[in-house]
């Protein structure tokens, strides 16, 4: 399953790790995803969404509706 926010779109970035010796080497900056259940009073059922920590605080500030809106707005299916 991809590393990937379903409010904010945030991905994987990649970059590069660097040594005490300066050697470089590729490495990957994971958002932190977790799985949350938030209950959607508009239609009386619970939908479970695959957030970054930043989208849950957004979520917290706007409202689940609202956040949903923004989510369907991008034409991803809840």
């Amino acid at each position: 399953m991809s590393a990937r926010c379903q409010l904010t779109g945030a991905e994987p970035k990649f970059g590069k790790k660097v040594s005490h010796s300066h050697r470089r080497t590729s490495r990957r900056f994971d958002p932190n995803i977790q799985t949350k259940r938030y209950w959607l009073p508009s239609e009386g059922r619970y939908v479970r969404l695959r957030l970054s920590v930043r989208a849950i605080k957004t979520i917290d500030k706007i409202g689940i509706e609202a956040a949903v809106a923004r989510i369907r707005a991008r034409g991803e299916k809840i």
